[in-house]
């Protein structure tokens, strides 16, 4: 009697958390890893894209707020690479900046409030459950098709 070969194992989503505050780093990635996602974080966005360049990831999630490279120059430079990338954009200052998804380049921004773990959870999970979008690299507010091809080449 022939057996059906064992299903092979859902491969687990990977997602990258970029966020110069460490007790945020650290509470959201426990967050997600209990949820069964593999977690890698990044204290700046230099040390994002040097991991963006050498693993793929399902998820970005970025704050805005950052030293020397903000959210979304980040985001920008991601979509250089990889046009069709899912970004979560995290900032407290979403309301008094404007900040939206069409002037970001995120697929979704969200709030740092009460209410960011249940927004951050579920918008992970409908992101993972859909093909990527296919966002132009200049999409970020600032951002040009013509800057995005001189950046092409992730610093």
């Amino acid at each position: 009697m022939r057996h059906a070969p064992a299903p092979l194992p859902a491969k687990i989503p990977e997602i990258l958390l970029v966020d110069d505050n460490r007790q945020g780093l650290i509470a959201r990635k426990s967050l997600l890893q209990e949820l069964g996602y593999n977690i890698s974080t990044a204290t700046s966005g230099d040390e994002a894209l040097e991991l963006f360049a050498k693993q793929n990831f399902d998820v970005v999630v970025t704050d805005y707020k950052m030293p020397r490279m903000d959210g979304i120059e980040l985001i920008r430079r991601v979509r250089s690479a990889q046009p069709g990338a899912r970004i979560i954009l995290l900032s407290g200052f979403v309301e008094p900046l404007g900040l939206t998804e069409e002037s970001t380049g995120a697929d979704v921004v969200i709030v740092k409030s009460a209410g960011e773990v249940g927004q951050l959870t579920r918008s992970v999970k409908r992101m993972l459950s859909q093909p990527p979008a296919r966002k132009p690299a200049g999409s970020a507010k600032g951002g040009t098709a013509t800057r995005g091809r001189e950046d092409a080449a992730i610093r």
